[in-house]
């Protein structure tokens, strides 16, 4: 029988198999990304843990839904009511020139400051994976290895669930829809393109964090605990009772020649007396 952790990671990882393009996920992406497969397969060929979501990292131009005030107060950064992403990417080598895919207008007019303007957001965010294991002390020696490698924002929740994050992220507003339903730019296009030179450091910095993190895993959770034994089949049980019981059968065969011999070898030491 397996127990709730084998059921739940088996079915992780049938829907990861049939993970596609034509059968995505319930992620915006729909897919896993690419770059996160390498570090998503060694984690997933311990027994004892297993990925729930992950993100390799991404750069997205986000434009805040409708918000609802309500006495003053407005939900930050919505993403319900028509937010969208304008842009978004998880490869750096689709960075370069990204604004230049969006319609942006320049305005002269006054910059609104009312608490219902949703505003568009410039955002880098590194890598983060959540990783669901057997036990708390999985979890604690995976959330050790995470911390050990710089991932200082990472922490264990419920159900020895590890979330891994690293604090080098962007996110800055640039711009803001007018009444018109245009994207009107707060910034210049060279301040965008400083945003872009920044989010490519924090790529190689995010990739390069990645790196170490899956050795330092391969390291620790890999030679710390042996892996679970796999389940014997009817047919495995049954060799290997009939070769215990061989086993057995010879031990005993053993110890009765030789208590044979010494009796012997003592017969004989009498008659020489």
């Amino acid at each position: 029988m397996q127990d709730s952790f084998d059921q739940k990671k088996q079915a992780i990882l049938k829907d990861l198999a049939l993970n596609s393009e034509d059968s995505p996920d319930a992620s915006p992406k729909g897919t896993v990304d690419v770059k996160c497969l390498p570090i998503i397969h060694l984690i997933n060929s311990n027994d004892h843990m297993v990925t729930t979501s992950s993100c390799s990292g991404r750069v997205s131009v986000f434009l805040e839904g409708v918000k609802e005030v309500q006495q003053g107060d407005t939900k930050i950064g919505a993403k319900g009511n028509q937010g969208r992403w304008l842009f978004v990417t998880h490869d750096p080598d689709d960075l370069d020139d990204w604004h230049h895919n969006i319609e942006f207008h320049t305005s002269e007019e006054q910059i609104p400051t009312d608490i219902n303007t949703r505003y568009i957001l410039y955002k880098f965010e590194p890598l983060i994976l959540h990783v669901k294991c057997r036990d708390q002390d999985t979890a604690k020696l995976l959330y050790t290895t995470a911390m050990n490698c710089g991932f200082r924002e990472s922490g264990i929740g419920s159900n020895n669930i590890v979330a891994i994050r690293i604090s080098i992220k962007l996110d800055v507003p640039i711009g803001y829809l007018n009444v018109r339903d245009e994207s009107v730019l707060l910034v210049t296009k060279q301040y965008l393109d400083v945003l872009t030179r920044l989010s490519h450091d924090r790529f190689r910095e995010n990739f390069k964090k990645m790196d170490q993190l899956h050795a330092s895993i391969e390291t620790s959770l890999f030679s710390s605990r042996p892996s679970k034994p796999a389940e014997e089949t009817k047919e495995q049980r049954r060799e290997r009772k009939i070769r215990e019981g061989l086993e057995r059968k010879a031990a005993l065969q053993k110890a009765e020649k030789e208590k044979v011999q010494e009796q012997e070898k003592a017969d004989t030491q009498i008659d020489n007396v």
